[in-house]
């Protein structure tokens, strides 16, 4: 049960392109990431332009505004794992001309079971009603 929150600059996609994305990004979960079917949590969060800053950290990436940043909240996954959905992502994304590789900024967040209520204020994996 991933939860993925999704980054991009405002009016740079229409919704039905961001909805592209967001289904894309889903494929992976259930492909590379071990995510169980129907375990689909995602927020997308625009930002007005200038609010997202990203340099290439040396790397020699070239960005533009049509960055995309991709936080993955998590627990279990192995390196493994999480090399797997950068690769894919990366593939997938720029395959359906979503996002090129250069503009696609990936951060894994783990976290433990107790992180975790899906609602009616319980810890449902605490409490055993989710394994």
């Amino acid at each position: 049960m991933p939860l993925v929150h999704i980054h991009v600059i405002d009016g740079r996609r229409p919704p039905s392109r961001l909805r592209e994305l967001a289904d894309a990004v889903q494929t992976v979960m259930l492909d590379h990431f071990d995510a169980p079917d129907r375990d689909r949590y995602q927020l997308i969060t625009e930002h007005r332009p200038g609010h997202i800053i990203a340099e290439d950290t040396g790397l020699g990436f070239e960005r533009t505004d049509d960055i995309v940043v991709i936080q993955i909240y998590q627990q279990g996954r192995t390196v493994t794992h999480k090399q797997a959905a950068y690769r894919s992502l990366a593939t997938e994304l720029d395959a359906r001309g979503l996002v090129r590789p250069d503009d696609l900024i990936i951060s894994v967040v783990p976290n433990t079971k107790e992180d975790w209520s899906f609602g009616g204020g319980s810890a449902q994996f605490v409490e055993g009603l989710l394994s």
